[in-house]
């Protein structure tokens, strides 16, 4: 028998078929195959839990989240149910936030009590957040009393700021230590978290004043003190800091880890990459969606959430087209005795809006990773402003000249030529301004620029084409 199949626990399949069973259940994409996704719930709605098990065992925790998140809704705590221990801490940790809450109310208090504490605090922390009080409570009294003051402590701090998303498992040591006491220590401390990449030092105050990567300690001579190997240059993490802005503290410095501190400077807890990761990716799909009024655009939100998060804004949107709506029916005479100017209004509205919408989102990233500051926010406003005046520039000539040739009317190109620069250098301003505005008064700009951008553009694009016309005669 091979190392490999010794060490292999009873009734599993040996390392290289387990491969094999993984690559016929992923497509290329890596992918859950729609065949196994069926056949997996085949299994559990015919009662065989063991087969399901077993299809189920060799895939990835990541994959197995997948599985549970692609089941449908009123089938996912029986497919849970049925893979019993393969639903870990792992694959929780792995799940949408909704699906995540329906598995968990297929659990028992003491089930999640025990999966909560094989979790790191960040991770357990997501998990029990989202409980209703008595729920919450019931898993805190299950779990073991340094797990839970660990828990408590974390929910102790606003939602999504550093102390929510921070481990409290790290390795500490005091600056008077040497390497090789530093490394005994490593050897020898039982309970000692398996994940780090630096070890911190600290004062008698338990304050950090210096990290030390691991290769360091390793290559350096025992006798050496641990002080004079770390690096006292550090990026410390205030624990009521958003997440936001802890994502891009290691974006700007590229961090690994970071320490986290109370507003004594005492050492609590530190922030690894992978989360920060995740946080990254949260921020920058939430601006996206915000941008577009769509909630949190989750495949697994439900219904009726999904339609209070839209539905306002939708609203707010038809109150604000009435405002481009009033602007037509001023000008409804000069439509009437020339209706060519109503074919074209679309056009002018439609390139303004797209304008628009390109600055809009360029500045709304640039809020968002801190690349527009009091500082540099005008010279923003006026590099939008060049840009904008030389895609208008561009525009209203093929557009110009295409109408004056269609139509054979030389004035009539001149003014959508003309009202087309207006609106696009319009857009490009509203589009700049309003987000760095509404930045300055609190308010989330990814929320709330859409709407005013595309109002200002519509408006301003009938306001100047029909205007013109009327100025230049040709509806007289």
């Amino acid at each position: 028998m091979s190392e490999t199949e010794a060490a292999s626990p009873p009734g599993a399949n040996p390392p290289d078929e387990q491969d094999a069973l993984i690559d016929t259940n992923l497509d290329e994409d890596d992918r859950l195959r729609p065949e196994f996704v069926s056949a997996v719930l085949a299994a559990v709605d015919d009662g065989d839990h063991e087969a399901a098990r077993a299809l189920v065992e060799p895939l990835h925790p990541a994959d197995v989240a997948d599985l549970l998140e692609l089941a449908p809704d009123d089938r996912r705590a029986a497919l849970a149910h049925a893979l019993g221990p393969i639903v870990g801490a792992e694959v929780l940790s792995e799940l949408n936030d909704y699906v995540r809450d329906t598995v968990v109310e297929a659990l028992e208090p003491a089930q999640l009590a025990e999966l909560a504490a094989a979790l790191d605090t960040d991770d357990a922390v997501a998990i029990i957040e989202d409980l209703d009080d008595a729920e919450q409570q019931a898993v805190l009294e299950a779990m073991e009393p340094e797990d839970r003051a660990a828990i408590e402590s974390a929910l102790s701090y606003p939602e999504e700021s550093a102390g929510r998303l921070m481990q409290r498992d790290l390795v500490a040591v005091p600056e008077h230590w040497t390497v090789g006491q530093t490394i005994d220590f490593l050897r020898e401390t039982i309970d000692l978290t398996a994940d780090f990449w630096e070890i911190f030092v600290v004062d008698a105050a338990h304050r950090p004043i210096g990290t030390c990567q691991l290769s360091w300690v390793m290559r350096c001579p025992r006798e050496v003190a641990i002080s004079d190997v770390m690096k006292r240059e550090q990026t410390l993490i205030p624990v009521d800091m958003d997440q936001e802005e802890v994502a891009l503290r290691f974006q700007k410095y590229a961090l690994i880890s970071a320490a986290v501190v109370d507003p004594g400077g005492r050492l609590v807890g530190m922030i690894t990459v992978d989360d920060v990761v995740h946080i990254i990716q949260e921020e920058a799909g939430e601006d996206i969606l915000r941008l577009s009024g769509a909630g949190e655009g989750d495949i697994n939100e439900p219904v009726m959430e999904s339609y209070k998060a839209r539905v306002r804004w939708l609203l707010s949107n038809l109150l604000t087209a009435l405002v481009a709506t009033a602007i037509i029916a001023a000008f409804e005479d000069a439509i009437m005795r020339m209706v060519v100017l109503a074919a074209l209004m679309p056009i002018v509205a439609s390139v303004g809006g797209n304008a628009g919408s390109q600055t809009m989102a360029v500045t709304v990233r640039a809020l968002a990773t801190n690349q527009i500051t009091a500082s540099n926010s005008w010279r923003m406003v006026v590099r939008e402003l060049h840009v904008a005046l030389l895609n208008g520039a561009t525009v209203a000539a093929v557009l110009g000249i295409g109408v004056g040739l269609f139509f054979g009317d030389v004035a009539l190109g001149a003014v959508i030529g003309v009202a087309m620069v207006v609106n696009i250098v319009t857009a490009g301003f509203a589009g700049v301004a309003i987000p760095i505005l509404f930045e300055r008064f609190k308010i989330d700009p990814a929320v709330a620029s859409s709407i005013f951008v595309t109002t200002i553009t519509d408006s301003m694009g009938f306001l100047a084409f029909l205007g013109l016309a009327t100025m230049a005669g040709l509806t007289g």
